[in-house]
């Protein structure tokens, strides 16, 4: 699963790539210093996943990941081509979610495309090269369809139906994720991919003095994503930066507190992120090794055996699940088993985040 991070450019999207990624993306004071998208793993912080390992002492122990791709700055006539547009629309719609970067401060020596800082303004202008490109997509499908049923195959009638109303909201500059659809809706159009559609998180970048109080900027956006039903996140990119860069934890810590931040923001963007990617995690448990695993929400035992491997799931027999609370309140296998407090589960059951689970299977 993969977020992109978008935005105009020199909004400080490479910089945050850096704080969230062991990769390095080159950041400079000009538009366009990101041409080829960079992409980079990041582990998911998890405490559950430090308390099992201080409790059995593994070999090793691996955490959760998603992948984050640092995606060039859009600018207006991005739909058009302008900036190298194409490209880097290809590159959004590679991705499952989207983390919108914001400049929501206010500083001469660091220059803005459009001249004044203006946070609304510059998201309108990235959703509007999002739409344009969405309703380009959505009228070629149309075309496409309408011959069908010309053609006589009546089944596209409902497939029609819904491209229609997708059409009449991008018309109206709305974004689709504002849409109230069906499973059956969703899944008409799901293989179209469509940009504004994918879910979203605003970061608001601003500077030190407003981290924890925000200013009027960060007080607009926040009145936009109650409408839009969206998150928003307030960093201070450039002290997320700094912070990345003390490698001895100590000094870490007391440049933390100098500031009064519990824990880099960087490290909460990631947890929301994987909420935003609708993700959540199992562990598998052993003395040679305890791993989190990334499955989807609502996902069954038996589908989620497969990320293991696929012949778990194909030849899946059942499931044994701990959760996560008894395996910590009793410590040990054997005793959970005493208490009664291990379940064997069937290829139904709906996993649940922070379940342990140790699955049977026969091919």
């Amino acid at each position: 699963m993969k977020a992109g991070i978008i935005g105009l450019p020199n909004v400080g999207k490479s910089t945050l790539f850096n704080c969230l990624s062991n990769s390095k993306a080159h950041s400079a004071n000009f538009p366009f210093c990101t041409i080829e998208p960079n992409i980079g793993r990041v582990n998911v912080p998890d405490e559950r996943l430090k308390r099992l390992t201080d409790l059995i002492n593994p070999k090793q122990t691996i955490p959760a990941s998603i992948e984050i791709v640092d995606i060039a700055g859009l600018v207006k006539g991005a739909s058009k081509g302008e900036g190298l547009g194409n490209q880097f629309l290809a590159n959004i719609r590679e991705t499952d979610a989207l983390i919108h970067v914001l400049r929501c401060f206010e500083d001469s020596n660091i220059t803005h495309v459009e001249g004044k800082i203006n946070p609304l303004r510059d998201k309108e202008i990235i959703d509007l090269e999002l739409q344009i490109k969405d309703l380009q997509t959505v009228d070629k499908q149309i075309e496409k369809v309408s011959k069908k049923l010309k053609a006589g195959d009546k089944d596209h009638v409902k497939n029609l139906s819904v491209l229609q109303m997708i059409k009449n909201k991008l018309e109206k500059s709305e974004n689709l994720r504002t849409l109230n659809m069906g499973e059956d809706e969703a899944n008409l159009i799901k293989d179209l991919n469509l940009l504004t559609l994918k879910p979203v998180l605003y970061v608001c970048n601003v500077s030190e003095q407003d981290l924890n109080n925000g200013n009027d900027f960060t007080n607009q956006i926040k009145e936009m994503t109650k409408r839009e039903k969206s998150e928003i996140l307030i960093l201070a990119i450039s002290l997320e930066a700094e912070i990345f860069e003390i490698e001895d934890f100590s000094d870490r810590q007391s440049f933390l507190n100098d500031y009064q931040i519990k824990q880099p923001a960087s490290l909460r963007l990631i947890n929301k992120t994987y909420e935003l990617l609708n993700m959540q995690t199992f562990f598998t448990v052993g003395e040679k090794e305890i791993k989190a695993w990334t499955i989807q929400i609502g996902w069954n035992a038996q589908k989620a055996a497969g990320v293991i491997h696929s012949d778990f799931e194909k030849g899946f027999i059942r499931s044994e699940v701990i959760s996560y609370i008894d395996y910590i309140n009793y410590k040990s296998e054997i005793k959970i088993k005493e208490a009664g407090k291990l379940r064997v589960e069937g290829k139904e059951y709906i996993v649940v985040d922070g379940d342990i689970m140790h699955f049977r299977f026969n091919v």
